[in-house]
């Protein structure tokens, strides 16, 4: 069995594609994460289980919790992935569109955990230097842990950049083994 980004790579390529050549990112980037949202609700997933349910019923089912948020294309690839069975990677494909998306805009998304609650001023520092060391505009979600002691670890993509007092007590207690 295939993994589910594999399988859901063509669906988010094809969504971009289109959203690309009309000038629509920011609107299917909100349509995609409205879809995702639902298609991660449980009650829904039952649906989308239940074997009594016909495509057409569980495509309409999306498109009536999210009547009036999506367009005609929208519920069209609605469509399409019922026809498929494809609605549960909806979270897996919203997640690749971002992705794509955030290549073509120049945008790298980071992980900042922090141990402390930062002020607006460290974390726009903190944004601005990251940005100079990448090169790209940086979106950052920010989140406390207290586990860090002090610091802060910050995940951009694959790198992880690790400045927390525990990152650092961590690294002197591995050269002391050695």
């Amino acid at each position: 069995m295939a993994e589910p980004s594999t399988i859901a790579r063509p669906y988010a390529e094809a969504v971009f594609k289109l959203a690309d050549a009309s000038g629509s990112l920011a609107k299917w980037s909100e349509m995609l994460a409205a879809l995702a949202q639902v298609a991660a609700d449980e009650r829904v997933r039952a649906a989308v289980a239940d074997p009594n349910l016909s495509d057409a019923q569980i495509a309409g089912l999306f498109i009536a919790i999210l009547a009036g948020k999506l367009s005609g294309e929208a519920e069209n690839f609605v469509r399409v992935l019922a026809q498929n069975n494809r609605l549960p990677l909806l979270p897996e494909i919203h997640g690749q569109f971002e992705a794509l998306k955030n290549e073509r805009e120049g945008v790298v998304e980071a992980e900042v955990q922090s141990a402390f609650e930062l002020t607006e001023a460290q974390l726009a520092d903190l944004i601005q230097r990251l940005e100079k060391k990448t090169g790209r505009k940086v979106r950052a979600q920010v989140s406390v842990d207290r586990e860090l002691i002090g610091g802060v670890k910050v995940v951009l993509g694959d790198k992880v950049i690790d400045g927390s007092a525990r990152g650092q007590l961590s690294a002197l207690e591995t050269a002391l083994k050695v």
